[in-house]
């Protein structure tokens, strides 16, 4: 079993999920975020690991589950901020942020056995995802973040430093309202997909 990390910031208005806004206020895309959150942590939390971690930029509340290590996220862009996560872990290990609130215990289960390394690409050209059976901080530090090839060159990192690499499926982020409604299809029971029902209800009144 593998360390599991959940990268996040503290949900608060106007720090998250800021192109949610509009249509949605800075209150409600931070009510989003946070719902997307605790989905993501109740996946981790059912899914067996030798370790949960929440790598985290703010304080933790009360949709933080038992059973989680907080760390404090460290200074810097954010390809220092993953490497510094994966520092933290003397075993295999897992990241995942809290932008997917559609992931599964499924998807979270690896095996080292036939590779070395995990990769979950995003729709937007990110990834969603990345498991390494032994963390290298320097495989993540330079990569640039945020773009449209963020998921490709740092897939090709991977291949570069002779990793076996297997690939998971193909994920959306939630980043724009478009984003949001077509994962909370994806996962209609979730506290997302209800949050975002109740909230688009008042948005459209």
């Amino acid at each position: 079993m593998s360390t599991l990390l959940v990268i996040a910031k503290e949900p608060l208005p106007g720090r998250v999920k800021t192109r949610l806004t509009p249509p949605f206020t800075p209150q409600q895309a931070a009510s989003l975020a946070e719902a997307s959150l605790a989905d993501t942590l109740d996946v981790v939390a059912a899914t067996p690991a030798t370790r949960r971690v929440l790598v985290l930029d703010g304080e933790p509340g009360p949709w933080l589950p038992a059973g989680f290590d907080v760390v404090r996220q460290c200074a810097g862009g954010l390809d220092e901020r993953l490497a510094d996560a994966f520092a933290r872990c003397d075993g295999p290990a897992l990241l995942i942020g809290m932008d997917t609130p559609q992931v599964t215990p499924e998807l979270l289960r690896t095996d080292y056995a036939e590779c070395e390394a995990y990769f979950g690409p995003a729709e937007d050209g990110g990834f969603w995802a990345l498991g390494l059976a032994d963390p290298d901080p320097a495989l993540l530090r330079g990569v640039p973040m945020s773009t449209a090839v963020t998921g490709a060159v740092q897939r090709e990192r991977l291949v570069a430093a002779g990793l076996r690499v297997r690939d998971l499926p193909r994920l959306r982020d939630v980043d724009t309202a478009a984003d949001a409604h077509a994962v909370a299809a994806l996962a209609p029971h979730g506290r997302f997909a209800a949050r975002l029902a109740r909230l688009t209800s008042v948005t459209t009144r």
